[in-house]
């Protein structure tokens, strides 16, 4: 099943974010493919990071979060909301 997660950044937390990407992407990297696409939302410049979207799968709800729980961003506190819902494609496919 897939599930959306959108996680919306603390105020100041940029660097941070920046500082600890690698280890982000490598975990991303490191789930054996349950994270299908990811992306950061930005500013209303279009150049800074405030949040972040990731389509997961996973078996059910509870996984999906406890998944989610391990990103580095998460266990940094970078993040002031993470909502996770189950999602379906609708038009187009992934991968």
């Amino acid at each position: 099943m897939l599930f959306v997660a959108v996680c919306s950044d603390k105020p100041g937390m940029l660097d941070t974010r920046v500082s600890n990407r690698p280890t982000h992407v490598a975990w991303m990297e490191g789930t054996g493919g349950a994270v299908k696409l990811a992306g950061p939302f930005l500013d209303d410049t279009g150049q800074n990071p405030i949040g972040s979207m990731l389509i997961v799968e996973a078996a059910d709800l509870a996984a999906a979060k406890a998944m989610l729980a391990e990103d580095p961003y998460a266990k940094l506190g970078i993040f002031a909301s993470v909502d996770v819902k189950p999602w379906r494609v609708g038009i187009g496919k992934l991968g």
